[in-house]
């Protein structure tokens, strides 16, 4: 008493199983509420009798027509995923299916109970039921692929909008990066030439590697850590013996899937605004580990720290002011990372901004996102 609803977004067998089992539920639901009502009104004597007839026939009307609208949407739209025939062609299948499933669902009864069913053209009463229930039905389940395929439409444009934007936030990091470097690079050839050829050196190797891994939405953390590491390596080149650098990924950690760059804009505000200002400089230190099924990253300076006015944290807004009160960095810094890690991640990610709390003062960046003990698939 159904109709097929091609999956318009088809997800595999078992998706397509799942949908036929459901179809196939609710219309065992509509076969024992007929069985019933006729019980009830006293169709055919006994409930079991009532049952069988209904819920043999309407099973009967569910497969002829869940066929006749499969084979009839495939033959007028050969697609992948082809869609529901017109109302008129929807309408002829309806009535064929109604017609010919009671026609063989009542002679399979009958064949077992010995009792003799009027036919469609005798029983004006059985036709309007099976009819009107094959109607229901249909227009049940084409109200829900109607919403399937809205839901689908959706989740692509929510896809493709998630893309755009990651796309927009990674065209900014790399200029900003790059810039910012060779703004360092143009002070150092007036001053260390030598040191200037050495940190261009390594400028050139750094691109060649963190350019092509960019483009991909995400990566393993062990690329990441060795993009970092080639970004500090820059870093050093600039500030010789005033910066430290202490890197710690665990094996086990190597696979977990991050977006790329992700660290290297926190270690830029951790050498810029937290080092540098520092005469004598300082350590940044990078961490990886796990907590449950998630990752945690740690980015930890022994810098000037954060300002006064920037230690009220808790909050991304108290967390913005704060990164813009210690660094000035703008969409770069905390905000950057805030929205690639929300736009990727939504509520599974969290991003801190606070002070180290200890001793050697400096600032705590912490980012915790899912990595479940299996490893995620890297892009």
């Amino acid at each position: 008493m159904s109709a097929l609803a091609p999956a318009p977004a088809p997800r595999g067998a078992s998706e397509s199983l799942r949908r036929f089992a459901g179809r196939g539920l609710v219309t065992q639901a509509l076969c024992l509420v007929i069985g019933l009502l006729l019980w009830q009104l006293g169709g055919r004597g006994k409930l079991g009798i009532n049952l069988a007839y209904s819920f043999v026939i309407g099973n009967c009307c569910w497969l002829l027509i869940e066929g006749a609208i499969h084979g009839l949407a495939r033959w007028l739209d050969p697609q992948p995923t082809p869609r529901w025939p017109g109302v008129p062609a929807l309408t002829l299948v309806v009535a064929f299916g109604a017609g010919a499933g009671y026609s063989l669902g009542a002679s399979i009864v009958d064949h077992f109970t010995g009792i003799v069913s009027p036919s469609l053209f005798d029983s004006r009463a059985a036709g309007i039921v099976t009819l009107l229930a094959a109607v229901a039905a249909t227009y049940f389940f084409r109200s829900r692929e109607r919403l399937h395929v809205e839901r689908a439409a959706a989740e692509a444009a929510r896809a493709l909008a998630l893309e755009h934007q990651l796309k927009l936030l990674q065209s900014q990091l790399e200029p900003h990066m790059l810039f910012n470097t060779l703004a360092n690079l143009r002070v150092l050839i007036g001053i260390d030439p030598p040191q200037a050829q050495a940190m261009l050196d390594r400028l050139i190797g750094f691109l060649r590697a963190a350019l092509a891994a960019s483009r991909s939405e995400l990566h393993p953390l062990a690329d990441e850590f060795a993009r970092l590491a080639d970004y500090l390596a820059l870093m050093q080149v600039r500030m010789g013996p005033r910066l430290q650098v202490s890197l710690d990924l665990p094996d086990a950690l190597r696979d977990c899937a991050v977006p790329p760059l992700l660290l290297q804009p926190l270690a830029e505000n951790a050498i810029k605004h937290g080092l540098e200002p520092k005469v004598e400089g300082g350590r940044i230190g990078v961490r990886a580990r796990r907590v449950g099924d998630d990752l945690e990253l740690c980015v930890r300076d022994t810098g000037v720290g954060l300002s006064p006015a920037a230690l009220a944290l808790g909050s991304p807004a108290a967390e913005g002011a704060a990164e813009s009160a210690r660094a000035g960095s703008g969409p770069y810094g905390t905000a950057h990372v805030r929205t690639r890690l929300q736009a990727l991640f939504g509520e599974r990610a969290r991003f801190e901004l606070k002070p180290a709390g200890d001793a050697e003062g400096g600032t705590l960046a912490l980012i915790v996102l899912p990595c479940p003990a299996t490893g995620p698939r890297a892009a």
